[in-house]
């Protein structure tokens, strides 16, 4: 997030389940630029302190987890009649919040329904520190898990207070994707994204079931697996300043990222092994630092940018949608913006920018997207700790 921004982005859309639809209704379905979009909250009864993140175990279950800043994790069955939230899990004693800090990202192990095993990702105490730690879920009692079980898989430290970046998933190589900010202040002072030495302003990759490294280990192929330069072996991708969340599009698996910017653009990258994606070089496509004349030579730009010009300030990254409810927006990468609550469904052709359409103006402050187990898509907006979701518009 920008510096002088202190709250979370996370976006959750919710898209409703279309049903019986047959091959000639989609057919009939009009374009997307015919079709209205407008918001509504996706389980009224529920509310939320300060959610960042939503997703689902991958388990079969239905059952949704929300994240609270605070580090408590909400889960619910929205397939309930009338759903009520229950807590999964409670660290509020281990955790530093307020501001970009605080419990941040939550991913369930592929092997979860097995192990109980999940991940969380959250701001540690004096010191400021990122940690990454894994919890065990009791699977006699799937909706309570043991906050005494916790297994630390890594720490690192944070110089200032913001760009803890925070996103965590699993890919479909089994592997951990984790996202970090790069440290914070303003600018990267410390030029924190491109120090292949530490681990800010990077997409990372873990085993989680090796132990090469202790709790975890280093895949294979990580792109500086086994380097003599002093460079960390977790780094996947690099160049990046505050990546607030992460998503894999189920169809392509392709690794999609927000990265927020500093004051002039904000990005969407599409993630590569290896890839340097700029910054502090560059912001968005423009060069940052040095303002002009950048060696932009090797750097991997960001698949779409935008101007904060109008207000647009804190991109929150979203997802490639891949639901049945909204079949008009089927395979567009659904994303917002923080500060200005907008919401836009970008098109993408073999890695080109093409269309990217306004959908909602005004959704709220949108902190994080998640999908359900239909692929169906929520936001969270953070002020009024609701979940919503995108439906069409009727329109007389």
């Amino acid at each position: 997030m920008n510096t002088h921004q202190q709250t979370y982005k996370k976006i959750f859309l919710g898209l409703f389940l279309l049903v019986g639809c047959s091959s000639s209704d989609q057919d009939m379905t009009p374009p997307d630029e015919e079709v209205a979009y407008q918001t509504e909250e996706a389980f009224p009864g529920l509310s939320f302190s300060a959610p960042v993140d939503l997703t689902t175990a991958g388990d079969g279950s239905p059952r949704l987890f929300v994240v609270e800043q605070a580090g408590t994790i909400k889960v619910f069955d929205p397939m309930a009649g009338t759903p009520s939230a229950s807590t999964f899990l409670d660290i509020r004693s281990k955790v530093t919040d307020g501001g970009e800090r605080g419990l941040l990202g939550l991913a369930f192990h592929p092997n979860f329904s097995s192990n109980g095993y999940f991940y969380v990702n959250y701001t540690g105490r004096s010191p400021l520190v990122s940690i990454i730690a894994r919890y065990t879920a009791n699977l006699a009692t799937p909706n309570q898990a043991d906050p005494a079980s916790e297994l630390v898989l890594l720490t690192f430290s944070q110089p200032y207070s913001n760009h803890n970046g925070g996103g965590m998933k699993f890919g479909k190589d089994g592997y951990l994707y984790i996202s970090t900010g790069d440290g914070g202040s303003g600018g990267d002072p410390q030029n924190n994204a491109q120090n292949r030495a530490n681990l800010l302003g990077k997409i990372l990759r873990l085993d989680v079931n090796g132990t090469d490294k202790g709790n975890y280990g280093i895949p294979t192929d990580n792109p500086f697996r086994g380097n003599q330069d002093g460079h960390r072996e977790e780094i996947y991708a690099y160049g990046l300043r505050n990546p607030w969340r992460i998503s894999f599009d189920p169809e392509t698996d392709q690794l999609w990222t927000g990265d927020v910017g500093q004051n002039s653009r904000e990005e969407i990258d599409i993630i590569t092994k290896g890839g340097n994606y700029g910054w502090r070089l560059k912001e968005g496509k423009d060069c940052y630092n040095p303002a002009s004349n950048c060696d932009q030579n090797g750097l991997v730009g960001p698949v779409y940018d935008y101007s904060q010009a109008d207000g647009d300030k804190s991109i929150t990254g979203g997802f490639v949608y891949r639901g049945t409810a909204l079949p008009a927006l089927v395979g567009k990468y659904i994303y917002g913006d923080y500060v200005s609550g907008r919401v836009w469904a970008l098109e993408v052709n073999n890695g080109q920018a093409g269309t990217n359409r306004l959908l909602v103006s005004n959704a709220g402050r949108i902190s994080a997207f998640g999908v359900d187990a239909q692929q169906e898509l929520y936001f969270c907006e953070y002020g009024g700790g609701k979940i919503m979701r995108l439906k069409t518009q009727q329109v007389p």
